[in-house]
């Protein structure tokens, strides 16, 4: 099966991450699902890359927060008869305020977006994958997966989870044609600081450690697709990721697979 045989779903799609990855892998030849919250800027982009590249592009506009969005989607794409072969979970978000003062539905809000839907998203496209015995899941972390636990940063142990459950997953996956990948990039050009409310702060930042969101999604691409479980895009995200760890992500990669106790 070709590319131009296959679809990619893509949350988050309307800008960044997830809009670099729509235009990367409609380039590629991809159908595509796109999934946003944003209507309107979902259609553009489809409109966009369905008369650049001939592919054909669905749009679902859906907010993640809400527990029935998963479902829905996945409904979507049947009814539709689309194929998921390419799951690429990006929506997310970062807290601004102290855990404590945060209002409990904001939390499970946060919570519900980059824990619960990211998860439930990857078991529900599963069935497909396998009885064609092919699939590919990025799924977005954060270079804030390799730092100590800050306080009030929930956003780093969700992107530890998302971490570790990705590497779970490529483990039990892989024999079976289906590659799954963590990636964790570090500061990227998008409007992600602007959402947040942090895009003073973020311009004082040194440009060294700023990457284009294009730049991302073409080394995370090519990192599902040879198989790797985890991805840090970017030289000094690297070192950095390196410095953090006292283990390199790759041996412990390879001691969690060997050490498995309930590897079949």
């Amino acid at each position: 099966m070709t590319a131009s045989n296959r679809t990619a779903l893509i949350t988050g799609a309307s800008a960044g991450i997830g809009a670099a990855f729509a235009r990367y892998l409609a380039s590629e030849g991809y159908g595509l699902l796109l999934v946003a919250r944003r209507a309107e800027r979902l259609q553009q982009l489809a409109a966009e890359l369905s008369e650049q590249h001939g592919i054909p592009c669905e749009v679902f506009a859906a907010d993640l927060n809400d527990p029935a969005a998963p479902a829905a989607i996945i409904d979507y794409a049947q009814r539709s008869n689309i194929h998921i072969d390419v799951l690429i979970n990006n929506a997310g978000l970062s807290g601004k305020d102290a855990f404590a003062s945060t209002p409990w539905p904001t939390l499970a809000a946060e919570i519900q977006l980059m824990v619960t839907a990211v998860t439930e998203l990857c078991h529900r496209v599963l069935p497909g994958m396998q009885a064609r015995g092919w699939g590919r899941i990025i799924n977005l972390s954060s270079i804030a997966a390799f730092a100590p636990p800050g306080a009030s940063l929930l956003y780093t142990g969700i992107k530890s989870y998302v971490l570790g459950m990705s590497q779970s997953l490529d483990m039990e996956l892989k024999p079976q044609g289906i590659h799954v990948t963590a990636l964790c990039p570090g500061f990227t050009h998008s409007e992600f600081h602007d959402t947040m409310g942090t895009r003073d702060q973020a311009n004082q930042l040194p440009d060294i450690l700023w990457q284009d969101a294009d730049a991302v999604v073409e080394e995370g691409w090519r990192a599902v697709m040879k198989g790797k479980p985890v991805c840090v895009p970017g030289t000094v995200n690297k070192i950095i990721a390196g410095s953090m760890r006292p283990l390199p992500v790759s041996l412990q990669y390879y001691l969690g697979d060997r050490m498995n106790p309930f590897k079949q």
